[in-house]
Order: C-alpha cells, then sequence, then structure tokens
C-alpha cells in the first residue's frame, strides 16, 4: 500500500495551485490486482459490468487490493450567498440554519440515507451567520475566506475513511455553481441555469441575469479557474472542493453528489487535468446544467433517480452499489474454487 499524504492546510490561493501541480497519482499495482482477479470469479467476463470497473477504480485510489467500504463517511457543508439579495431561489435564506440544526439533530433526508448505507456523517456549518459578498458588486470571497473554507473541507477528510461523499446546503447555490461553471466552460447562462429549489417565472429570470451579469465582470481580467472559485462561488462550495482534493491527497476515493458538489470541483480539473481521476459523479441530477458538465469532466453517473435534492444524498445513496461491488469481487468464488468449467470464449 502506497503511504497516504497528510492534507496540508492552505494559506493562500498559490499554495493551491502549487498543490494541484503535483498531485499523487494512482497506486497501478493494486488496480492491476483487482483487474487480474476478475476474469478468475465465476462469471462470464465483464457480466458485472460497471462494478467491475469501480472495484478496480477504489483498489486504484484507496492503494490496496482488496479495497474495501468499511468506513464511508459523509460531510454537509453548509453556508450562505449574498446574491439571495437578488431573490434568486424561491426559498427564504431562513432555510439554511433550520436545515443545518436539522441535519444535526439527525432529522434530514440525509441522515436517512447515511443510516441506510451505514455511512458517517458530519454537518458543517461555514459562518452561516455571514452571508458571502453579492458578486455582482465584487469577488463572492476574499482570498482569506476563500482559503479558510478550503481548509474547513480539507480537514473534513482522514485517510481511515475508505470513500468520502461531500455535500452542501446553502439556500440560493445554484446560482454561483452555474456561474462557475459558466466561468470555466463558456457557453450562456440558459445553458447552465436550473429550477434548483423552485426558480419560475420572474425567480428564473433574475437567476438567469444575475449568472450572466457575475460571469462578464468577473472574466474581464481571464482569471484562472482558482481565481474564478473564489470569485463566483461559496463557502460551503470551497468546503466541497477542500474535501475533494484532501481525498486525493490522503488515498480516499471521492463520490461527487449533484450539480452544486460536481460544479465546486470543476475548477480542480480545469487547474490540472486528471485532478477529479479520483472521483466518481455519483447520480445524474435533474438540474439542466449537470448532464452538460458531466460531459465536460467525461463522467458517467452511476445512478439516474432523477434526485436534486443535494446535502450528499445521491453520493450517499451511491455507497450501496461500491459495497456490492467490492462484496461480490472478495467474496465470489473462483472457478477453481467451485471446480466450474471456463467460457473461455
Amino acid at each position: 500500500m502506497l503511504k497516504p499524504m497528510s492534507p496540508p492546510q492552505i494559506s493562500s490561493l498559490d499554495d493551491l495551485r502549487d498543490i494541484l501541480r503535483n498531485l499523487p497519482g494512482p497506486d497501478e499495482a493494486a488496480r492491476a490486482a483487482a483487474i487480474a482477479r476478475e476474469p478468475n470469479l465465476i462469471k462470464p467476463k465483464g457480466s458485472l459490468g460497471r462494478l467491475e470497473e469501480l472495484t478496480a477504480w477504489l483498489a486504484a485510489w484507496q492503494g490496496r487490493h482488496p479495497p474495501v467500504i468499511d468506513r464511508p463517511a459523509c460531510a454537509t457543508f453548509a453556508g450562505n450567498h449574498g446574491i439571495m439579495k437578488h431573490r434568486v431561489s424561491p426559498c427564504p435564506v431562513e432555510v439554511t440554519w433550520q436545515q443545518s440544526k436539522n441535519f444535526a439533530e439527525g432529522g434530514g433526508s440525509i441522515n436517512a440515507v447515511c443510516r441506510s448505507t451505514g455511512t458517517e456523517h458530519k454537518v458543517y456549518d461555514i459562518a452561516i451567520d455571514s452571508f458571502t459578498r453579492d458578486f455582482l458588486e465584487g469577488p463572492a470571497m476574499d482570498e482569506d475566506d476563500f482559503v479558510a473554507a478550503f481548509n474547513v473541507g480539507m480537514a473534513a477528510v482522514d485517510s481511515g475513511m475508505s470513500v468520502f461523499c461531500p455535500g452542501e446546503m446553502g439556500i440560493g447555490n445554484t446560482t454561483p455553481a452555474s456561474a462557475m461553471v459558466m466561468a470555466l466552460y463558456g457557453g450562456k447562462a440558459t445553458d447552465w441555469v436550473g429550477y434548483g429549489a423552485g426558480a419560475v417565472g420572474p425567480i428564473m429570470e433574475r437567476k438567469i441575469r444575475v449568472v450572466a451579469d457575475g460571469v462578464a465582470l468577473h472574466m474581464k481580467d481571464n482569471p484562472d479557474p482558482v481565481a474564478i472559485a473564489q470569485r463566483l462561488g461559496g463557502r460551503e462550495l470551497a468546503a466541497m472542493a477542500g474535501a475533494t482534493l484532501s481525498g486525493r491527497l490522503q488515498r480516499v476515493p471521492v463520490l461527487l453528489d449533484g450539480f452544486p458538489c460536481s460544479a465546486s470541483a470543476a475548477f480542480l480539473e480545469a487547474s490540472q487535468p486528471g485532478a477529479l481521476d479520483h472521483c466518481r459523479i455519483a447520480h445524474a441530477s435533474a438540474e439542466a446544467g449537470h448532464a452538460r458538465l458531466t460531459e465536460i469532466l467525461r463522467q458517467r453517473p452511476l445512478l439516474n433517480m432523477g434526485m436534486r435534492l443535494g446535502e450528499g444524498t445521491g453520493a450517499v445513496l451511491a455507497v450501496h452499489l461500491l459495497r456490492a461491488a467490492v462484496t461480490c469481487h472478495t467474496e465470489m468464488a473462483t472457478f477453481e474454487e467451485a471446480a466450474v468449467a471456463r467460457n473461455e470464449r
């Protein structure tokens, strides 16, 4: 097993840029061992489809064979957004506080899904009493604010976890998520903006305008992907990105949740191609921009359940698939053990 790196606490955006230029790669010996075992298992070659690929992926990024799913973990990061002054969501901002309290008490959808999969869960309130800046007036976060939120996410992951599922809670956060990916990958605001928590009519019109105007304002000087995340993102989005990067450094594979979560990590890949190789997108969100983003990231979601709740729910639901993949890989008999003739074709 390759030794995991400890997660550093970044002190600046340049620290983050340096880390992204020097990311650890997969354990190819562990991947090869998983691939070599599959044809010996008592089944037609390739008949478990993507479960077989998941086993090899887990082995490569956990740095061991066989891989394990003995300690899946999830963190839901909560933050509030200054762009809510433009009423880009029909939900009041108080819901961020209320739901965060509900999660802490175990009463949320994410809590129930975590219980169903045996997944640890923690909730992190990231300065939810202090809104980010309205990004139509300036950067959503200054450098120190971004770094502090990013470090919350980095510290949420530890090397004993077998897989990590980042999630979010932040009323209005599909707006900065849409702005970030539009700034990174181009297109029109209407390509990226979806209904979120129910934006229709005038609310949707305002949301589209805010995203378009925000991207136009902050792209005038051609910022790099890290600066885009600082200028257009939010604290819970920065924290999810920090957790995603921390997973890479500590050999903990990451299951990305829906649109805000995938968007939060996209700037890592835009900065350094391959930065999300240790990740799988867990489910296809019903949010309009998610299908476009998964294509750009060259990822095929594991599930398509029509979900768009966030919180980490889709990612944690996919833990069932990982557990099934590992159990089949480790507990299925081989042809030799079962004395069954092989089909050599």
